[in-house]
């Protein structure tokens, strides 16, 4: 359950940067404070826009259904879940995919980073690797074989 504890406050750090971000890119904050690398060049490029939105509002939506997840799973019922624990990986998973893609579009691209960015993709990789540890730490209770014998797991 603790992993799940701390997928929950890496996301709530995620919501944070994904925040300030999306709401630079939506002209309510007039500066983004970036003492390393080229946040606004990252921020005003083509690719900051996905689907109509900002990629960082994207980022709201994701960490948000990650902390969501991470906090129910928590709850005493959800504590052994397999499924709720499969539902982090797979959240993370396709997170971590998706931040891969947009970090090699600044690197190859884009040709500029942004501080910000790459703090979410360190968070996105956290998160990966407390959900497989959390997934790979709840283990079916009995596994039997072809031939009936139970294996310990």
């Amino acid at each position: 359950m603790t992993k799940r504890m701390v997928i929950a406050v890496l996301a709530l750090g995620g919501v944070f940067v994904s925040v300030y971000l999306t709401l630079y890119k939506l002209g309510v904050i007039g500066q983004l404070s970036c003492s390393i690398g080229s946040c606004e060049t990252v921020q005003m490029s083509k690719w900051a826009t996905f689907l109509g939105l900002p990629v960082a509002a994207w980022g709201c939506v994701y960490y948000l259904g990650v902390l969501v997840t991470a906090i129910v799973g928590t709850v005493p019922s959800f504590t052994e879940s397999r499924r709720l624990s499969l539902a982090l990986l797979i959240e993370a998973a396709v997170g971590f995919a998706f931040t891969a893609y947009l970090t090699s579009l600044e690197a190859f691209v884009i040709h500029a980073y942004c501080i910000y960015c790459l703090s979410s993709a360190a968070i996105v990789t956290l998160i990966l690797i407390a959900s497989i540890a959390d997934y790979r730490e709840l283990r079916p209770l009995d596994t039997t074989t072809s031939l009936g014998r139970v294996v310990q797991p």
